[in-house]
């Protein structure tokens, strides 16, 4: 009976359950707002406050920050989407109100920027910001479905040994600092487009992006330490993936579990194209 109950709980409404909604938008604006005082307290207070004032950091870190806005602007905008759909919601009220949360929190995040003297106000993290945002809203607009997700990957670097105060000293910061080691896809679901095919539904086709050489946001690297690469580089990725979603299945945990975890690229044999030239293969990469 309790598991019963459970499936109900997660099974989307078919109509709008206003006690799931008020539920959605509570819990949600409690969840951003300690985030953002959460980030004010534990970020910024290290670092001088200022007028508010912009900063262009577009040539920074090879792009790879501003992929990571397009990543997260995304998939906050599609789990927002997707609670108000369990609350029974519109799709006109999933697509204002739910797909937007990442743009307007991300923004927010941004005004703080423009706060910090480290920092600055940056109209290319707003304008990635948008495009994770439009990708989502775009898709259901075009096809009522998403075919194409963003994905995030992640491997280990030697780099963080050389400034692992800016690129991480543990794992968990690791994955958030070291862009060395992050990288961000497109996993196109093949099926989708060609739906007559008995191409399996959940196989895709993912193009990557990446980049080495990093240890500061635009500056040479310093001769004087050692690492594999001696200038910054950009890498291409071309491989395989899985759609998560599109595992047919009846029971709503496991739907819920496929739908958070399809943000993460799953390995697979990849090539990977280097700016600096040549071609890698990698059996596995993450």
């Amino acid at each position: 009976m309790a598991q019963n109950q459970f499936q109900d709980f997660l099974t989307p409404s078919d109509t709008l359950n206003i006690p799931r909604r008020n539920t959605v938008v509570i819990s949600e604006t409690v969840a951003l707002g300690g985030a953002l005082v959460g980030l004010n307290q534990l970020w910024y207070k290290d670092y001088d406050k200022s007028d508010f004032h912009f900063k262009n950091d577009n040539a920074h870190w090879l792009q790879m920050d501003k992929a990571g806005h397009a990543f997260s602007a995304y998939h906050m905008g599609r789990f927002g989407a997707e609670l108000l759909e369990w609350s029974g919601a519109s799709e006109k009220s999933q697509l204002i109100y739910g797909s937007t949360l990442g743009f307007t929190f991300l923004s927010a995040v941004e005004v703080m920027d423009g706060y910090s003297a480290e920092w600055g106000f940056s109209w290319g993290d707003v304008a990635a910001n948008a495009s994770g945002t439009v990708l989502y809203v775009g898709q259901e607009l075009l096809w009522k479905e998403q075919r194409i997700v963003p994905k995030f990957s992640f491997h280990r670097t030697p780099y963080t040994g050389a400034r692992p105060e800016v690129l991480g000293s543990t794992f968990s910061e690791e994955i958030l600092k070291d862009y060395n080691g992050q990288t961000y896809w497109l996993s196109v679901n093949i099926h989708s487009f060609f739906k007559e095919s008995k191409i399996p539904k959940w196989l895709n086709l993912a193009v990557g992006y990446g980049g080495e050489g990093m240890i500061t946001a635009n500056d040479a690297l310093v001769n004087t330490i050692f690492l594999p690469e001696k200038e910054r580089t950009r890498q291409f990725y071309v491989s395989f993936d899985v759609d998560l979603t599109k595992i047919q299945t009846q029971n709503h945990f496991l739907k819920t579990l496929f739908s958070v975890f399809n943000t993460i690229k799953v390995p697979a044999p990849t090539l990977e194209f280097r700016e600096l030239g040549g071609i890698k293969g990698h059996v596995l990469y993450f």
